[in-house]
């Protein structure tokens, strides 16, 4: 079967409504905003994202979606994937000449921001980097076997197996220079072809970014931005009621009312494609044991504890991946039964209880330690006793990584939209997160991964999501509703379900 992009018309559109936009607001009478203000003479804006990314080289860390922000102001991808259809960027179109062999043909026109055109070679070395690094995407990238560079502007992908969704996986894979991605200094300010330059990263403090001025498509009309670091709430929000950032991500559910009743900002709220769980460490005991994760699921009480600490800011949880993604189905969560969590840890031969400890990161999500402790308070009603365990967000990454913990709470995404990018990258034997192991769940993932029918992918998506609440590797209590809050005179933001907006159609009035 053959799958071409359709979707270069689609980019025309993009571009011509971001062409527009800026054409809106300088049109007409001089100054003026298309009605929406006059313009500003300082098109300079600054950000406090929620999550400041810890450092700026994708490959090592793909799924922190702070780092993925950040970088995609300067990297740029091959397509954009919204869960069931690629949109060209980087490339102008793409074939499954073979079911295992995928070519993509480049654009011929973008250059890097120092001017070095972009070329298959950028591609290849690009893609090769995230293999190596052995990370978070690499059940994803397993498949391919060879990188092959057609010619200048032709790179064809070739994978042991079929597989279908290799398209979406492409829009998270960030192309950086191939002479210099290596050299760990490129990535203290990688140089990219997207519409902003980084002029400096200060780790936990600031990144600088400025129009790309020699930028392939349509230029921004800001001519500079930060990202600024302010780990307080309070601290934020008091920065955007007095205009010293333009721009706040993230509020937590506890401060949206107060951000709504400030005058001269505006607050925006979406489904997203982020999401909690806790997963158990089945390589340590007792974890390993089914009816002590379902004993600790029942012992839960999420329909109450959710909407209570979350209000209109998250729903609960159906499946493995949010409701917003292709794949996910509406599973119903064990019921709030302490005693039969009793009966079945009894069962498992913990009559008493037993003793762990839970894991997550400081600035980790919205309302994180109230949640955590939540639940750790109905696990100590039926015995368990969990001790908490907060940890700064570089360390936590290292212990992570290595498997040093017994239960983990973490926000997590699903950024292509795509069940398969969670599921397969999460769960499968190979990818080794936490013990856990089904081969049955492994073959009915092989083969959404390899379908080209979505229609075929769903059905087995869903058996895949009922196979993952029955055994319960985790726990999935709550679905995120991404947020922004932004001064009035911000326009032209749109907030996507992934929680990473783009800036380059922003425009700053008066």
């Amino acid at each position: 079967m053959t799958l071409k992009s359709r979707g270069l018309t689609a980019l025309a559109a993009i571009v011509a409504v971001a062409g527009l936009v800026l054409t809106g607001c300088s049109g007409g009478s001089a100054g003026s905003s298309n009605g929406e203000g006059e313009l500003a003479a300082d098109q300079s804006l600054t950000f406090a994202p929620g999550l400041f990314p810890v450092s700026l080289d994708i490959a090592n860390f793909p799924a922190e979606e702070g780092v993925q922000l950040a970088v995609q102001q300067t990297l740029q991808t091959l397509v954009t994937f919204d869960g069931e259809e690629a949109t060209p960027l980087l490339a102008e179109s793409w074939d499954y000449v073979t079911p295992t062999e995928l070519t993509f043909a480049l654009r011929d026109d973008v250059t890097f921001s120092d001017g070095t055109p972009f070329t298959a070679e950028d591609v290849k070395a690009s893609l090769q980097r995230y293999i190596d690094a052995e990370k978070a995407f690499s059940v994803l990238l397993a498949a391919i076997t060879e990188i092959r560079v057609d010619d200048e502007h032709t790179v064809t992908l070739v994978t042991s197996e079929p597989v279908g969704t290799l398209v979406g996986t492409m829009s998270l894979i960030w192309i950086g220079k191939a002479d210099a991605i290596n050299d760990e200094a490129y990535w203290k300010a990688p140089v990219g072809t997207g519409p902003f330059v980084v002029d400096e990263y200060v780790a936990d403090d600031h990144i600088s970014f400025s129009r790309n001025e020699e930028y392939w498509g349509e230029q921004p009309a800001l001519t500079s931005m930060e990202f600024v670091n302010i780990p307080e709430t309070a601290a934020q929000i008091t920065a955007l009621e007095t205009g010293e950032v333009d721009v706040v991500g993230s509020i937590p559910p506890d401060q949206v009312s107060n951000v709504k009743s400030l005058s001269d900002v505006s607050f925006d709220q979406v489904d997203s494609l982020s999401y909690y769980f806790i997963w158990f460490n089945q390589n340590r005991e007792p974890f390993a044991d089914v009816r002590v994760r379902q004993a600790m699921v029942h012992a839960l009480n999420i329909g109450q504890t959710v909407p209570d600490l979350f209000g209109e800011s998250a729903t609960v949880a159906g499946a493995p991946v949010p409701q917003t993604v292709f794949g996910a189905t509406k599973q119903k969560q064990l019921e709030y039964d302490p005693d039969r969590a009793k009966e079945l840890l009894a069962e498992a031969g913990y009559p008493d209880g037993f003793t762990a400890s839970m894991q997550w990161p400081t600035a980790g999500g919205p309302n994180i330690q109230p949640m955590a402790k939540a639940f750790i308070s109905d696990w100590a009603k039926v015995g368990i006793k969990i001790e908490p365990l907060e940890k700064e967000r570089a360390q936590w990454l290292q212990d992570f990584g290595s498997l040093n913990w017994d239960l983990n709470l973490q926000t997590n995404a699903t950024p292509t939209g795509d069940a398969d990018y969670t599921l397969n990258r999460l769960y499968t034997c190979a990818a080794e997160r936490m013990g856990y192991c089904n081969p049955a769940l492994d073959a009915t993932l092989a083969r959404a991964r390899a379908s080209l029918d979505q229609d075929e992918r769903a059905k087995l998506y869903e058996q895949a999501n009922e196979i993952l609440w029955t055994d319960v590797p985790g726990i999935w209590p709550v679905d995120l509703r991404a947020n922004i809050a932004y001064r009035d005179t911000v326009t032209g933001l749109e907030l996507p379900s992934s929680n990473r907006p783009d800036f380059s159609g922003v425009v700053i009035t008066e």
